[in-house]
């Protein structure tokens, strides 16, 4: 790292102490870095759980710092102006939320730019921010840790586009190995002369280099980091009329990738980026993106592709998390945060996922940390009016920044707290989304959500189970075993509830008084 000084910051870097001394917090106190990219300036303030927090604020200004340094050696002038304007601004708004000082980092333009350390000694001196330029591996590494924040354990190629550069890391069994970076960030390749034809033939050139120097694997998992992978994402989305909006985790094969290649190539610019709202700093870079990523998957093979929205601001984080928190659940993680912070009697979930668990004995333990999460959020949305709760769970959850969560999943948790709240999910607007998901899946969620109605109804407290649910498949019978202390509170709408679960298992019910 440059200009690092005293020794707190030698152990340290740029990120200061550490966040997470104490390997079992559940929380942290907001937190604020800064990514001094390329092509942008982006402030994040992160807060809640620990190892899923949630973005408090988050701003970018998009300054092309990164534009005409190949011909020049120095960063875009304009660029430097705006971007000396952000921090000013970014500087003021820690100040007034009692985060400074910030964690910062630049990346490919000011490294490579002679004037960049300059730049980097004016913004300190203007707004007391620190910048810390780190080279294109350790950007790769950082990159690839955000997507560890998502998805722990994780094995495949980590791809960051910026403007600039592009960096490659390798995961294996959640470590980050091989780390490369290159020149193949769009504002670079704009300003090559000789038109496409040179500019695919240098990719073709530089990716194939790439590829031999990583010891030339295929069939990986690729996760794509940055924001000109994001744009174009959301431009294969609304080609193929996807139904839900979110990026995170959105999966794309070759095939759609070469097809929306081409709906770029064939449909109005300006017209695409009014309609999916693409910043026109943003929507110049995304043609050249695109060749970028058909060479990339061209030539590694890919098996899968996946977005990830978690990048350089969140490996920062992760790279002061222990190793205890780095191996927890995100998704379980930021359930308990939720719970914790809306429900009405926290640490209910819990017991509710133990009461319920019986009713599915084949769950592996992915669809089990699903299960448990529904019932951490079971009862976080109950301020809303009843006549919209079952759709604003759904809503919230389909939504939320949760991190570890493929896009039927989150139709499968969102469906599960739709039926916490109604019994029918005809009718609604979202049945597009329901699509997402085979019969068996929209039936479990629909299980489970009734099974959750019908468990809030025994609400004792977090330390007296309700009861025992047996359920046999082969007889089909749902069986309830009430504890002494839960029996009087099996009235009429509690029996209502638990006839509708059992039905929905295509089951009788039975129920018996405590021995």
């Amino acid at each position: 790292m440059d200009g690092i000084a005293d020794n707190g910051a030698q152990r340290h870097g740029p990120f200061g102490r550490p966040l997470f001394a104490d390997p079992d917090v559940s929380a942290l106190s907001r937190v604020g870095v800064i990514d001094v990219g390329s092509n942008s300036v982006r402030f994040v303030v992160f807060d809640g759980a620990a190892r899923s927090p949630a973005y408090f604020y988050n701003e970018k200004i998009m300054c092309a710092l990164g534009s005409g340094l190949s011909q020049t050696g120095r960063l875009n002038p304009e660029g430097r102006v705006r971007a000396l304007n952000a921090m000013r601004r970014f500087a003021g708004l820690a100040e007034g939320m009692g985060i400074a000082p910030l964690s910062a980092v630049a990346t490919a333009a000011v490294r490579e730019a002679e004037d960049g350390a300059e730049f980097c000694e004016e913004i300190e001196r203007e707004t007391g921010i620190r910048i810390y330029i780190i080279d294109g591996e350790e950007e790769a590494r950082l990159s690839a840790q955000g997507v560890l924040l998502g998805w722990p354990g994780s094995y495949g190629l980590v791809c960051d586009i910026g403007g600039s550069s592009m960096e490659l890391a390798t995961l294996d069994e959640g470590k980050v190995g091989d780390r490369l970076t290159s020149a193949l960030g769009p504002l670079k390749l704009m300003e090559i002369k000789g038109g496409r034809k040179a500019v695919k033939a240098h990719i073709r050139e530089t990716m194939e280099d790439l590829h031999a120097r990583m010891g030339g694997p295929t069939g990986m998992r690729l996760f794509l980091v940055g924001g000109s992978w994001r744009a174009i994402a959301r431009i294969d989305m609304d080609r193929r009329e996807y139904p839900l909006a979110v990026l995170h985790e959105y999966r794309m094969t070759s095939r759609q990738i070469t097809a929306t290649r081409e709906y770029i190539k064939k449909t109005d610019p300006e017209e695409l980026r009014n309609r999916l709202g693409l910043s026109k700093e943003r929507s110049i870079l995304v043609p050249h993106a695109s060749l970028v990523l058909a060479s990339l998957v061209h030539t590694f093979k890919p098996k899968d592709i996946a977005i990830s929205s978690y990048g350089i601001r969140e490996g920062m984080l992760f790279e002061e998390m222990p190793q205890s928190l780095r191996e927890r659940d995100p998704l379980i993680e930021a359930c308990h945060f939720a719970e914790q912070k809306d429900a009405r009697l926290p640490g209910f979930g819990d017991l509710l996922y133990g009461f319920v668990s019986p009713l599915f004995p084949r769950a592996d333990w992915q669809k089990r940390r699903l299960i448990h999460a529904a019932c951490l959020l079971h009862d976080v949305s109950w301020r809303a009016h009843p006549d919209y709760r079952a759709e604003m769970s759904f809503e919230n959850t389909t939504r939320a920044n949760l991190g570890g969560l493929k896009h039927r999943e989150r139709i499968f948790l969102g469906l599960a707290l739709l039926h916490r709240y109604k019994n029918k999910r005809e009718g609604t607007h979202f049945e597009a989304l329901f699509e997402l998901l085979d019969e068996h899946d929209a039936r479990e969620a629909e299980v489970l959500g009734k099974a959750l109605r019908f468990g809030a109804m025994l609400w004792l407290g977090i330390e007296t189970p309700p009861g025992e649910l047996k359920w046999r498949p082969r007889k089909k019978t749902l069986e309830l075993i009430l504890s002494p202390k839960a029996e009087r509170l099996f009235g009429e709408v509690a029996e209502a509830r638990f006839t509708s679960l059992a039905a929905a298992l295509e089951a009788e019910a039975v129920v018996r008084a405590p021995t």
